[in-house]
């Protein structure tokens, strides 16, 4: 199983890519051993378009261009679910033992998602109540995935 953030929007370099990027290596060497092939970073240009709509259409285009065949699709939404982090470990090591090949997080732009990504969505998440930038969502994100990798595998990280 593979897993792709796909996000609309370039992270500039400073400690919050340094945080991200810290996040996504400890996933990724800790996925190994839990059949986690890769875990890659796609940043997508902010759309141009002048109307709010007009420019979640286009972002909803370029995210829906870069989901495979048979992937997942988890949309952070504000209006999505609040799971615990073993609830969100359980969905990933579920999907995972179904033979889902990869997992694509969708992170929208400053407008939010078109109506075609979260119609596509097969889970909407939200990261809390309040309003994240979305350098922080990201890094947030990252931990989530790297905690849900450290709960399977038993490691100590997460403590409850």
């Amino acid at each position: 199983m593979r897993f792709t953030l796909s996000c609309i929007g370039r992270m500039k370099a400073g400690a919050e890519r340094d945080l991200l990027d810290r996040y996504l290596d400890r996933a990724r060497k800790t996925g190994r051993a839990l059949g986690v092939t890769g875990i890659a970073l796609v940043e997508i240009p902010e759309s141009r378009a002048q109307r709010p709509e007009a420019r979640k259409a286009d972002e909803a285009g370029s995210l829906l261009a870069g989901i495979p065949a048979g992937a997942r699709l988890v949309v952070l939404d504000e209006n999505g679910k609040n799971l615990t982090s073993p609830a969100f470990s359980d969905r990933l090591d579920t999907w995972k033992n179904e033979g889902v090949p990869e997992v694509v997080f969708a992170l929208g732009g400053a407008d939010g998602h078109g109506a075609e990504v979260l119609a596509r969505a097969d889970l909407k998440l939200a990261l809390g109540a309040m309003t994240w930038p979305h350098q922080i969502a990201r890094i947030l994100l990252a931990e989530q995935i790297y905690r849900a990798l450290t709960i399977q595998s038993g490691h100590p990280y997460h403590r409850i």
